[in-house]
């Protein structure tokens, strides 16, 4: 080969790699754009531009930052992406406009509705969005609520909704959140649906609107193949009170093979009401008890038990005879399998409320007994949990006033003078039981509650302050209300969470007076992002004027560099290896739905964060909940605040997510799915799936400990 040829082949060669480098670096600093202004909440013209940008790819990125930023102001150009000549351009620019949940986005999305020939993925996302607006509009836009339910419903019966499986199933959520009239008959015809996640959701979306139309064929569908069709028909037959399905959900309740139909099973017979499944419960209950105690290390059973207990609590409560039997294996469950849960100590109360206050002494008897403050916290909120049941007995009780006077001396005793918290060591926390207490304490309606609050506004413990916040703002306005939230108020700039801020800012909204307002104004130059964004929301909402441009952008501590290291990830595979109590799971993380969340996770696990870490919430057929070093749902890392990452990834079984209090709120909590929550998809986060061990999901109860996660 000549020398000629080999040298311009060669500088040919070179040519292709430069432009590749080139091309490939000038992506990746769009990407970088992008994520910045992700979470910075910034919408500008910088992002403007790139929706008009000729890379399709880069067209459906900046499409999907503008929905996460949620700025009504991108609406007009999202609106424009709905005729852009790449299907998945528009697809994403309608998703995005469910997202950013504006009253204005409708129209457009019910203009490309009427085009037939629209590809279906465009389709299904544009009546997925109007789902979500629907369900966001205020109470005063009601017809307009009622119209776009109108559009889905239609929508739904279209034929391409039947034989398209992602329609149908972005249809049925969307008629869940837009609640739709006479959509029973419509949606009841997904039920016949051959694919099972599709009969499934659909009986999820009749569970949770509590209509009937389809309990015919819920019936049959209790004997079909698939879990969780069977149990989500239980859930509906039982939502509705569908007496004449009680034979069949007691079966399942104690015979199903798997344990989320069984548990679906056991809390609808408590809302059919009928008590003759006591006994038959409690048969089942007695061989679980037995079973657990038999089989300790994988005492899997107490899930299911503490189900039972809470169906214990609703049907023996019915009847006017008191079951021993019932209460003794109660006092099993709480005592010999140290189960101090609320669950338990609500059906407890319940069922013999003489019984259970008799284990309590009020302030006036003789020292010696029990007080509702122990030396675990654990089991001072679950107590709290009882006697707050105290407060809402029937009038049947013949001496309720007697045993809520007692209930309510105890625990004005242990927050007003807990000198028996002195004798506990700090490492109890006995705090984190306080917001119990305070709840307990409120269903009483005491006449000293407001200063028994106003006590607790100025507690060291941020959750204990915001607890007081929220009782205080559901009390009358005052001027004394007013008064002791503005002087808590500005402690909060400095705390480490915001929870104490956002909840006397709702509360001093509601007072609903002119010092109120201007108290709120302060917090417009705060730091933190989302509590500016509330206090401009409670401004205008009262009418004060407003003030939107004091939002402003978030002012993040994430660096390019931190950016950086979360786009790397993309196209890679990360994994995570979370060992518990119970045996290991694997994460498959999903760094390119969500980069900035995968990298928060990742830091945390890389930091021994979770290690050691307590799971504190399990909801069986729902989900497990981890990621609070306090154990009691209202922790997180100091001054750690996430934004969200909503993305098209379905909430389908093993699905990972990011637990949230509101919009932007995502820290260290993170759950697991059991089975599909299609209700979650576009609300929360998912940046991962589990891979391998969802039997060990399955398996683990509250209380489980993360021993450690490794990322690989």
């Amino acid at each position: 080969m000549p020398k000629q040829k080999l040298t311009a082949r060669f500088i040919a060669g070179w040519i292709v790699v430069v432009v590749v480098f080139v091309t490939g670096f000038a992506q990746n600093d769009v990407s970088l754009r992008i994520l910045k202004a992700e979470d910075e909440r910034r919408w500008d013209t910088d992002l403007k531009e790139l929706l008009a940008n000729p890379s399709a790819r880069i067209r459906k990125r900046a499409a999907l930052a503008a929905g996460r930023i949620g700025d009504e102001d991108s609406v007009a150009t999202l609106a424009g992406l709905l005729k852009d000549a790449e299907t998945d351009v528009r697809a994403m620019a309608a998703f995005a406009i469910g997202e950013v949940e504006a009253a204005s986005g409708a129209d457009p999305l019910l203009a490309l509705l009427k085009d037939t020939n629209e590809p279906l993925i465009v389709r299904a996302r544009a009546i997925e969005a109007l789902g979500k607006i629907a369900g966001a509009l205020p109470r005063e836009q009601e017809a307009r609520r009622l119209s776009l339910g109108a559009a889905i419903i239609e929508a739904l019966k279209h034929p391409t909704a039947i034989s398209d499986r992602l329609t149908a199933i972005l249809g049925l959520t969307a008629a869940l959140r837009a609640r739709p009239a006479n959509a029973g008959p419509t949606i009841a015809k997904f039920l016949s649906h051959p694919e099972a996640r599709v009969r499934a959701d659909a009986g999820n979306t009749l569970a949770r609107l509590r209509l009937n139309d389809g309990n015919e064929q819920l019936r049959k569908l209790l004997m079909d193949t698939e879990p969780i069709v069977r149990a989500n028909a239980a859930r509906v037959l039982g939502a509705t009170e569908d007496k004449a399905s009680y034979d069949a959900i007691l079966k399942l309740a104690v015979g199903d093979p798997d344990s989320r139909v069984r548990v679906s099973a056991i809390r609808s017979l408590a809302l059919l009401k009928d008590a003759r499944a006591v006994d038959t419960l409690h048969k089942h209950g007695l061989a679980l008890l037995l079973k657990h105690e038999k089989v300790v290390k994988n005492p899997a059973e107490a899930n299911e038990m503490l189900e039972i207990a809470t169906t214990f609590g609703r049907l023996v409560a019915l009847t006017e005879a008191k079951n021993e039997q019932v209460l003794a294996w109660l006092v099993s469950l709480r005592d010999d399998l140290d189960l101090h849960a609320p669950e338990v100590e609500v059906a407890m109360a319940r069922i013999a409320p003489d019984e259970y206050m008799k284990g309590f002494l009020s302030p006036n008897e003789p020292s010696k007994g029990e007080t509702t403050i122990k030396t675990n916290w654990r089991e001072g909120a679950s107590l709290a949990a009882g006697f707050r049941e105290i407060a809402t007995l029937p009038d049947t009780v013949k001496n309720k006033a007697e045993l809520a006077a007692k209930a309510e001396s105890i625990l004005r005793v242990s927050l007003v003078d807990p000198r028996s918290w002195d004798k506990v060591p700090a490492s109890a926390h006995l705090e984190y039981a306080i917001p119990d207490l305070l709840r307990a304490y409120g269903a009483f309606k005491p006449k000293d509650l407001a200063d028994v609050l106003f006590k607790y506004l100025n507690h060291a413990d941020v959750i204990v302050r915001g607890t007081a916040a929220d009782l205080l703002g559901e009390l009358p306005p005052s001027e004394a209300n007013t008064r002791a939230l503005i002087a808590a108020l500005p402690r909060t700039e400095k705390d480490s969470l915001n929870d104490a801020a956002l909840s006397i800012l709702d509360a001093l909204g509601k007072q609903k007076s002119e010092a109120a307002n201007k108290a709120i104004t302060l917090v417009l130059g705060w730091r933190d992002h989302l509590v500016r964004r509330r206090a401009v929301n409670i401004l205008k909402a009262n009418g004060a004027g407003d003030v939107s441009l004091h939002i402003g952008i978030v002012q993040t501590g994430n660096t390019v560099a931190d950016y950086r290291r979360a786009l790397a990830r993309v196209g890679k595979r990360v994994r995570a290896v979370v060992t518990t109590t119970k045996g290991s799971f694997t994460i498959e993380l999903l760094p390119e739905a969500a980069p900035l969340t995968v990298d928060n996770f990742v830091q945390l696990a890389q930091r021994s964060f979770f290690n050691g870490i307590t799971i504190h919430r399990v909801v069986p057929n729902f989900v497990i909940q981890d990621g609070d070093p306090r154990g009691d749902g209202n922790g997180g890392p100091p001054n750690h605040t996430i934004r969200c990452e909503i993305n098209e990834v379905p909430y389908d079984r093993a699905a990972v997510g990011m637990a949230l209090s509101g919009k932007d709120t995502g820290s260290s909590q993170w759950f697991v799915t059991h089975s599909p929550q299609p209700h979650l998809d576009g609300g929360y986060t998912v940046f991962g799936r589990v891979i391998v061990g969802m039997e060990v999901v399955d398996n683990i109860i509250r209380g489980d400990v993360i021993r450690s996660i490794v990322i690989r």
